[in-house]
């Protein structure tokens, strides 16, 4: 397997390298920045390409960029991508194309030597490598809202003061604003818990049980 590394941080980039020689594997080149990465990626045809995210100059999607590129250049190549800490953007657009022979891993996951020479191989191999973070922190990002995530802070204190029983006087006194307030948040809860005033329910009631039931969810 021939490897070409774009890392700027030099010690990783050195370690990244003493590592895959160790394991047989054939760095054919280990790049500081975009350029010198596409220039090797052109001179050695490699295999693999493992690419940092951010690089010089501007240490924002530098590394991205570069990959997208080596891939246009050379269809086919594998990249696996390193970060620090997930990139939502681009571990999204992989996650959502399900490309072959692209992987995404936190940085971290290099000390754990056979999880990150697993996930390199099965990249190489046509497959598909996403840190197990990654995807933590997507379904946690990308999970739909529920209407009490609407609410802010003040209006969810007031809510839990509904739900202990308080009026609105008692909940004004507690918070040390005036009713007119409470009454302004206890409307704005309505409203974006989708409670229209009916015939048939008791918002306040209705409110009250939605908190209760996203409190028990929660235990």
């Amino acid at each position: 397997m021939r490897i070409v590394i774009a890392e700027d941080d030099l010690l990783l980039r050195e370690g990244l390298t003493l590592l895959l020689q160790a394991e047989s594997l054939d760095v054919v080149a280990a790049t500081g920045t975009p350029d010198e990465f596409l220039t090797a990626i052109e001179a050695y045809k490699p295999d693999v390409a493992i690419v940092d995210v951010r690089m010089p100059p501007t240490h924002t999607d530098e590394g991205i960029v570069a990959a997208v590129e080596a891939r246009r250049r050379q269809p086919g190549l594998a990249v696996l991508v390193l970060s620090a800490y997930v990139e939502q953007a681009f571990a999204t657009e992989l996650l959502a194309q399900g490309s072959s022979r692209l992987g995404y891993l936190l940085k971290e996951r290099v000390g754990r030597v056979q999880e990150f020479l697993d996930a390199l191989h099965r990249v190489a191999n046509g497959g598909t490598a996403v840190d197990p973070e990654v995807v933590a922190q997507l379904l946690t990002r990308t999970r739909p809202a529920t209407p009490l995530e609407r609410l802010t802070p003040r209006e969810r204190e007031v809510l839990a003061l509904m739900a202990e029983g308080l009026g609105n006087s008692a909940i004004a006194e507690r918070l040390f604003v005036t009713e007119n307030a409470v009454h302004k948040n206890i409307r704005s809860i309505f409203a974006k818990l989708d409670l229209a005033p009916t015939d048939r329910a008791d918002r306040r009631v209705a409110a009250v049980l939605r908190y209760l039931e996203d409190a028990r969810r929660r235990i």
